[in-house]
């Protein structure tokens, strides 16, 4: 069964906390128990078995049949090679490329499952409605929901992105989306607002009622949605298997996990499979520039009205964590009470967690930033050493954990998380490589190609072409007109 955060609601089924997407009166949904398994019981089984292995645990009310259904994404060809999260040795630890799905970003691990697990989770709830699945993205999120949902039937779906507040491919992703059912919106603002205002949304009983009136339901596939959370979970417990058959780790003994993140689901996913008994060490957490959250792993204090930076990385530009939510309240005690005093409006995006949960969260994870110049210079640096390429978005997590080694010297075997192909933000990843002056590149379409040329590397499918394909009519709105925008498109 699934409860609220803020400990407003409880005794949810997984098929309820799915279709919700997150409670409706504030608060996200949260497992009552998270159960065990045992790693080595997962030993020789593909990623397809060992998503079901761990999905079963969480999803008591879907059968074994419709289950191996879901989990055959990962086999079917939607995700390139026989292995759809390959764990690359890179000098002494090792990188678990997460981009390996049809939009080049991890967002596909779990997005290419949430639109059945809500299918399912509405037959079960039977449920004769159409479903609005709104989603508010910083860059990834966008195109990996488009791209999982388009041409469902009985649902539609409309991304909300920060006009201006992605990189040109990520926009041109998602606009050049097909699908009869997709629909794309730049909003004047930040993904903070974009995010709130999609909130504020799922909270309007008056906007709820209006949608009724048309046979629409609200979800989410944001990781807010417990249903876009648990398949995360499935890839830490791969990239153990895959560090144990490689000798990188014996049976049993710790390995850390390294998470660039903005929104911290990736990194609360992390912390699930720790706790169901993977054998995780420490949890180190990644942010650029806007270091809310390194802010608060050093003082407690948790403060989101702060100045907001643009950087070269993003997917996380963001300050409202709306996971971190999810940690505290693990972190509590589960004290949902204090989680509604913390979160409350009246704080203003501020508040201090008292020194014993700051204490527990201390313990688990290890938090650091970098900044522009560090993020470029880790690039060129990395591609030097060890002839790999990161994206914006890792190399904040590669210098991450060279800080934490310089800090530690903390020798345990470390899996860093990389959450994008380096073709996604090529213009900046050859910034990193050879610097602006004399550059080889016009724009964003140019820079894939020339990466190609000087790495050797493929670009991903998906984004070959994207500047030839036809692109939708995206409406631009403030973050306060969303829910007109909603009104003039299904009402």
């Amino acid at each position: 069964m699934y409860e609220s955060t803020r400990g407003n609601l409880s005794g949810q089924s997984a098929s309820q906390a799915i279709t919700l997407g997150m409670v409706p009166s504030g608060g996200l949904f949260v497992p009552t128990d998270v159960p065990n398994l045992n790693w080595q019981d997962l030993q020789g089984l593909t990623y397809r078995d060992v998503a079901k292995q761990v999905m079963t645990l969480y999803l008591p009310e879907f059968s074994q049949d419709i289950l191996s259904d879901i989990a055959n994404v990962y086999a079917d060809g939607t995700f390139d090679g026989q292995n759809p999260a390959p764990l690359i040795s890179v000098g002494s630890f090792g990188v678990l490329e997460l981009w390996h799905g049809p939009t080049a970003a991890f967002k596909d691990m779990a997005l290419q499952v949430l639109p059945d697990l809500l299918k399912v989770s509405l037959d079960h709830l039977e449920m004769d409605t159409n479903v609005l699945v709104l989603v508010a993205t910083s860059g990834d999120t966008g195109k990996a929901a488009l791209e999982g949902f388009k041409n469902r039937a009985g649902i539609q779906i409309v991304v909300f992105y920060p006009e201006g507040g992605v990189s040109a491919v990520q926009e041109r992703q998602m606009t050049t989306t097909e699908g009869m059912n997709t629909h794309v919106v730049a909003v004047k603002g930040n993904f903070d607002q974009c995010q709130s205002a999609v909130k504020r949304m799922f909270a309007s009983e008056t906007l709820k009622a209006q949608l009724q009136e048309h046979n629409l339901i609200f979800s989410s596939a944001n990781s807010i949605n417990w249903g876009r959370l648990l398949p995360q979970i499935v890839y830490y417990f791969w990239a153990y298997l895959q560090a144990v058959d490689q000798g990188k780790v014996a049976p049993g003994e710790k390995m850390n996990v390294v998470v660039p993140t903005g929104n911290f689901g990736n990194l609360q996913a992390a912390y699930y499979a720790q706790r169901m008994g993977l054998p995780v060490g420490r949890l180190i957490c990644a942010s650029n520039k806007n270091n809310v959250l390194a802010d608060f792993f050093t003082n407690g204090v948790y403060q989101s009205e702060r100045d907001f930076y643009q950087t070269i990385s993003p997917s996380m530009d963001i300050m409202i964590s709306s996971n971190f939510e999810r940690f505290l309240y693990e972190m509590s005690g589960r004290n949902g009470e204090q989680i509604q005093a913390w979160y409350d409006v009246a704080n203003h995006g501020t508040f201090t967690v008292d020194p014993v949960t700051l204490k527990q969260c201390q313990d688990i994870v290890y938090a650091g930033w970098a900044n522009e110049e560090e993020t470029l210079e880790t690039i060129s640096r990395s591609y030097q050493a060890y002839q790999y390429v990161f994206d914006p978005h890792t190399a904040v997590a590669m210098k991450v954990y060279e800080d934490y080694l310089s800090s530690t010297n903390d020798q345990t075997f470390t899996v860093i998380a990389s959450t994008a192909s380096p073709f996604k933000f090529a213009s900046n990843v050859l910034t990193g490589l050879e610097g602006q002056k004399d550059k080889k590149w016009r724009d964003e379409w140019e820079a894939l190609d020339y990466l190609s040329q000087l790495t050797g590397l493929k670009i991903p499918s998906g984004l070959q072409g994207l500047d030839g394909k036809p692109a939708k009519t995206v409406e631009t709105c403030e973050a306060e007109g969303i829910s007109e925008v909603l009104r003039r498109m299904f009402m």
